[in-house]
């Protein structure tokens, strides 16, 4: 048995974490709705057709035998019926031409919306007067929303004990979203773009010396030669303000979208001070500028070295849009690029190190978005919906031992997991929901193949499994690209 390390020592070890498992239970048996209704309708057909007698019971087959086919069989890992609301959305979307965009030049957009296609056309621009934070309204969800970049040191070169206290500092920020239950949602994003090589210039005019040396010729040729061949990695975190719970403070502050900007600033405060207590170096928030670029060369990822170049150039909200965007089963194009949007559908099943993502951000030369989606859930609302799984685990658990099925470890693990979250709740932790989203981008559709296929392995390699979105890839990448917290 291994000796217990002293107290000073375990101090500066860096503590794993575990996930929990992603529910696959279903209302009964394991069954979901939709299958519990085809199989209903099978054996009420199969009943019928055995009441009449005769030719009617080979006639009732045609009906329930292919309804428990497509209850019961899978495709891509998903009963056939489970396709059903997928493929009939993507059916009336193509009937209607919803698959394909085209900006209209020619005809000027109504002022203070977004040049964006798809759902995310409703949303609304407004600039915060006191702060001169671009914030973006969305009147169908009623969210107000915010973003900021956030500046770190690289995470995998710290001390295991100096890790540890970044990732406490950390989980401290996150829990701010949970406390005051104005918070909708919150949205990291880490995403890498081409370099113009101005980074690396830039460093060079502050620290180089620039005498003449041969020294100095090789660094500067270098620079020149190795700039706008690299990438850099931009991190922003926006916060999404809910103003159905904060209708009452909206109300007190002024109304509308004036009092909603009040409120959301009392939360941007409180988040800018979380940073920085995490020793993350942040900036102002972003403005009506920077964001135009950050969803003009999220489309148009071609034009990020000329954007970063020019100066005020493509600073407009009202054109930062893409000019067009075509949709399939399985991808998206866009201006310059191919795009597609993996989900990360299991994290890891076992204990791993927070720096377990680490094969997948520092994956070298694969253009690509990986957004953590945090929905804070309010404390009784989490506690009753812990209530309510665990009643319904416990009493799945009943009717497997009353009809002599054996509860495999799935069911076992889900539920210890039930209890660990109910536990937390009682401990005073805040319970959120993470989703994570990977938006892949290349110049061809080859290449896309090619980075998708690199990135699942990288995700493989962090203990994740990755599954393709498929039949909404456009509001998927809106969701994973743009720093806008909005949601699938």
């Amino acid at each position: 048995m291994p000796a217990t390390p002293p107290e000073s020592d375990r101090s500066e070890q860096l503590s794993p974490v575990k996930f929990s498992r992603l529910s696959k239970r279903g209302i009964l048996l394991g069954l979901s709705i939709s299958q519990l209704a085809c199989l209903a309708a099978a054996i009420a057909s199969f009943i019928t057709g055995m009441m009449l007698g005769g030719a009617w019971a080979i006639y009732a087959s045609i009906v329930w035998v292919p309804t428990i086919a497509i209850a019961f069989i899978p495709a891509a890992g998903r009963p056939i019926i489970e396709w059903a609301p997928v493929a009939s959305i993507w059916v009336w979307r193509t009937v209607t031409g919803q698959r394909k965009y085209r900006a209209r030049v020619t005809r000027p957009r109504p002022a203070g919306t977004l040049a964006l296609p798809g759902d995310a056309a409703a949303l609304r621009q407004y600039t915060d007067p006191v702060t001169g934070a671009a914030m973006v309204h969305d009147p169908h969800a009623q969210t107000l929303t915010a973003l900021i970049e956030i500046h770190h040191p690289s995470f995998v070169l710290l001390d295991p004990g100096e890790q540890e206290r970044r990732v406490q500092a950390w989980g401290r920020v996150l829990a701010t979203g949970c406390r005051s239950g104005r918070v909708a949602r919150l949205q990291v994003l880490e995403r890498t773009i081409p370099d113009s090589g101005s980074g690396l210039a830039q460093w060079w005019a502050e620290h180089g010396r620039d005498d003449g040396s041969w020294v100095s010729e090789t660094y500067k040729q270098l620079i020149d030669r190795a700039g706008p061949a690299g990438e850099r990695h931009v991190s922003t975190l926006s916060v999404s303000l809910d103003m159905h719970a904060a209708a009452r403070q909206i109300r007190a502050a002024g109304r509308r979208l004036r009092g909603a900007s009040e409120v959301l600033r009392q939360e941007m405060r409180t988040v800018t001070t979380a940073l920085r207590a995490a020793d993350l170096h942040v900036g102002e928030w972003a403005t009506p500028g920077e964001l135009a670029i950050m969803l003009r060369t999220s489309y148009d990822p071609a034009v990020t070295a000329t954007l970063d170049r020019a100066g005020d150039l493509g600073q407009d909200l009202a054109t930062a849009g893409p000019v067009a965007v075509e949709e399939t089963w399985d991808r998206l194009r866009s201006d310059s690029a191919w795009h597609a949007v993996l989900w990360i559908s299991e994290w890891p099943r076992s204990q791993v190190f927070p720096g377990f993502l680490s094969p997948v951000l520092l994956s070298s030369g694969i253009r690509r978005s990986f957004t953590l989606l945090c929905d804070p859930i309010r404390a009784d609302l989490a506690a009753r919906d812990v209530r309510k799984r665990k009643v319904e685990h416990i009493s799945d658990r009943s009717q497997r031992q009353r009809i002599g099925q054996i509860e495999g470890a799935e069911q076992s693990a889900e539920l210890s997991d039930v209890l660990q979250q109910e536990a937390d709740l009682v401990s005073g932790h805040g319970i959120l929901r993470f989703t994570g989203l990977l938006a892949v981008s290349a110049d061809t559709s080859e290449e896309l193949e090619t980075a998708v296929s690199a990135l699942e392995q990288a995700a493989v390699q962090a203990s994740c499994e990755t599954r393709r979105l498929v039949g909404q890839q456009a509001s998927a990448f809106a969701a994973a690209a743009l720093p806008l917290a909005r949601g699938l």
